[in-house]
């Protein structure tokens, strides 16, 4: 088979050279992350977090990463090493964090701590107003690790949390207008 005869086969398998100049659209990766407690959604005190369970929530998030162009990885732990180990594998692979801490908000330094280190924009999400609780819940470590804290307006504020974030990694993608960063705030 002559030369030209050789690029014509391959020119019939192989895809328009254009298409194959075009990077691949790799959606910005959202670490969406649970503590303690929160697999029990559902059945824990329903009258507090409702009755969504940890699948309905998972559910929401691919929805809503879908809808915005995100990719997510959805994980829950009742181990503090755990979550603190999420995290720190979040650098160099995820764009942001999206994370419930549940009790370690009150209690751990350690996740605060990881959350500083990955530098990475995050998100502290709670179903319930933590300020309208026990005095205790009043503090988060992890809100002075936060860029931005949604609480009390149940599994919903994940979606927003979503939202907000989409923003901030990629910019139009959630409200529209000009990219927001927190040197805005």
């Amino acid at each position: 088979m002559e030369t030209s005869g050789i690029r014509k086969a391959l020119a019939s398998i192989l895809p328009p050279q254009d298409r194959m100049s075009e990077p691949a659209v790799i959606p910005p990766l959202i670490a969406v992350l649970y503590g303690p407690n929160i697999n029990m959604l559902g059945m824990r005190e329903p009258e507090k977090y409702g009755s969504a369970t940890l699948d309905d929530l998972e559910a929401l998030c691919a929805e809503t990463a879908e809808e915005l162009g995100l990719a997510i990885d959805f994980r829950q732990t009742n181990g503090e090493g755990e979550l603190i180990t999420w995290v720190q594998d979040c650098r160099g692979r995820a764009a942001g964090i999206i994370i419930n801490p549940a009790g370690y908000s009150h209690t751990s330094v350690a996740l605060m701590d990881a959350l500083l280190a990955v530098d990475l924009p995050v998100i502290e999400v709670h179903i319930t107003n933590i300020h309208r609780r026990e005095e205790f819940r009043h503090l988060s470590y992890v809100s002075k690790a936060a860029t931005g804290v949604i609480a009390g307006l149940g599994v919903g504020g994940y979606a927003l949390a979503l939202r907000a974030m989409a923003e901030r990694v990629a910019p139009g993608a959630a409200f529209g207008g000009a990219p927001r960063t927190d040197k805005d705030e």
